[in-house]
């Protein structure tokens, strides 16, 4: 059993590392948490369902659209929110995204209504590969191979290209930044872009293996949440919490496994609040 709980925790981890890497992308330009992350990776997920069942679209073809779709709704929601907010702080534009979140809800609710659907998606979650006493599913398999490639990308992307390192510099002091030539702004809409794109995957992967409502992204989110706090907002440990999230419903109590992530969040918050794995350092003005 000990196994099975940690092949199947890194294959809902990864999910959970990818909805933490849209955060960090955020919050590493601008420090801000946008929470209505999921409700726009749950839009996403919808508008690739519309693509895909309604209008019989190929798999790829609703795959792209939903990513434009999703990096539209992310310009969207810094240019005409985020950017115009009078005399902007940290509080207020958490407050922009949590309304934002609430708008999507509303629309999707409104739209496709609270019956469950199932997304088709091309690689199944009933075929599976023994690891040993343990099984592992195609879907569980892409899942990881999506979410390793997409971190890899990003890291070289950060470290070597000048938007990446034009994004780190925003994040540092948007002021100098402004000043040495970099269009703050641009990059601000980029990294919307990037992360509502990185949130629609993880949306698209995990509507199969649960199903598609409104609700699809309310409890992924907040462990995502979790796992960018446990790595200080800088880096990405998703997968180790959803590991930990199954150790303990395997081995605690099944009934309190969704309360780990909470846990984590206040035990960290409480006793390293830079992350466990982030250094703690002193803006200096």
């Amino acid at each position: 059993m000990f196994l099975q709980l940690i092949v199947s925790g890194l294959s809902f981890g990864s999910l959970y590392a990818l909805i933490a890497l849209a955060m960090v992308i955020i919050y590493k330009t601008s420090e801000v948490p946008n929470f209505g992350q999921g409700e726009m990776a749950m839009l996403s997920t919808f508008v690739a369902y519309t693509l895909l069942v309604t209008h019989e679209y190929s798999f790829a073809v609703s795959f792209i659209g939903a990513l434009v779709f999703a990096a539209a709704l992310g310009i969207f929601l810094e240019f005409v929110f985020l950017r115009r907010a009078k005399d902007p702080n940290i509080l207020s534009l958490i407050l922009i995204t949590l309304g934002f979140q609430m708008i999507l809800y509303g629309l999707a609710s409104w739209k496709w209504g609270a019956d469950q659907k199932d997304l088709p998606f091309p690689v199944s979650d009933f075929d599976v590969i023994h690891l040993g006493s343990a099984v592992i599913s195609y879907l569980n398999i892409a899942t990881l191979l999506i979410t390793l490639a997409l971190m890899f990308i990003l890291f070289l992307f950060f470290k070597y290209t000048k938007v990446g390192i034009a994004m780190k510099a925003t994040q540092q002091n948007a002021t100098a930044a402004r000043i040495n030539g970099i269009r703050t702004n641009r990059i601000l809409s980029i990294t919307w872009a990037m992360s509502s794109m990185i949130g629609a995957v993880a949306g698209i992967l995990l509507a199969p293996i649960a199903t598609l409502d409104p609700n699809l992204m309310l409890d992924p989110l907040l462990k995502g949440f979790a796992a960018a706090v446990l790595g200080g907002m800088t880096t990405l440990v998703g997968a180790a919490l959803g590991v930990i999230e199954n150790l303990f419903g395997g081995y605690v109590s099944l009934e309190f496994k969704s309360i780990v992530a909470f846990g984590i969040i206040v035990l960290v918050l409480c006793f390293k609040p830079s992350g466990l794995f982030a250094r703690h350092y002193v803006r200096k003005v």
